[in-house]
């Protein structure tokens, strides 16, 4: 089977077929990828995370994002959805895709073993290409661990591995902190479920 595309797509093209779509799909090199709905464990996840941090923002200038809103990377093109974002200060809108924001400060994956190597790879590549993101965030839904990657001063990505319930996950860029145990809060880890379709990447032709 040949390795290029029998289709391709305009950003334009992905934008008319997402407005109508059942599904929400990433966008990326004029490939559409379908992403498939989250496990339950998945969804309790982001709602912990969004939750909680809306609880923590409140009165400030920052504001987090679910899972439906989108992401659009101007330098590389990526259009994608986090499981969860923080933007501080107000929310800039891509000038083609004008419900995509381009300005989150932190962006949130929830691990699958589907898209455990894209969200730790070739997806993080494409993310520190926003100029505003200052923390990549990584958490798993097998067990309470989560793994923090915070922007320096000379570019680098220092990372941070909190393991346990009572670990406590501070935020640099948004002065915030959240316990694993706000994060997982009824979540019944089933290691099996991990593995399934979560956010899979199936291109579409």
């Amino acid at each position: 089977m040949s390795a290029v595309p029998e289709s391709r797509y305009t950003l334009d093209e992905y934008l008319a077929r997402e407005r109508v779509a059942e599904y929400k799909s990433e966008f990326y090199n004029g490939e559409i990828f379908a992403m498939t709905g989250g496990t339950p464990t998945h969804n309790d996840i982001g709602l912990n995370l969004v939750s909680s941090l809306k609880n923590r923002l409140r009165g400030s200038s920052c504001r987090p994002s679910a899972s439906d809103q989108r992401i659009r990377i101007p330098a590389n093109g990526l259009c994608t959805y986090p499981d969860a974002s923080v933007v501080c200060g107000d929310r800039q809108f891509d000038d083609r895709d004008k419900d995509a924001i381009t300005n989150p400060i932190v962006v949130f994956e929830v691990l699958s073993k589907s898209t455990e190597r894209y969200d730790r790879g070739r997806k993080f590549d494409l993310y520190r290409e926003l100029d505003s993101l200052k923390e990549y965030v990584l958490v798993s839904q097998s067990e309470a661990q989560v793994e923090r990657f915070l922007r320096q001063d000379d570019g680098n990505w220092l990372l941070t591995i909190l393991k346990g319930a009572d670990a406590v996950l501070e935020f640099a860029s948004i002065n915030v902190s959240l316990t694993l145990s706000e994060i997982y809060e009824d979540v019944e880890f089933h290691p099996e479920e991990a593995d399934q379709g979560l956010s899979s990447r199936s291109m579409e032709r």
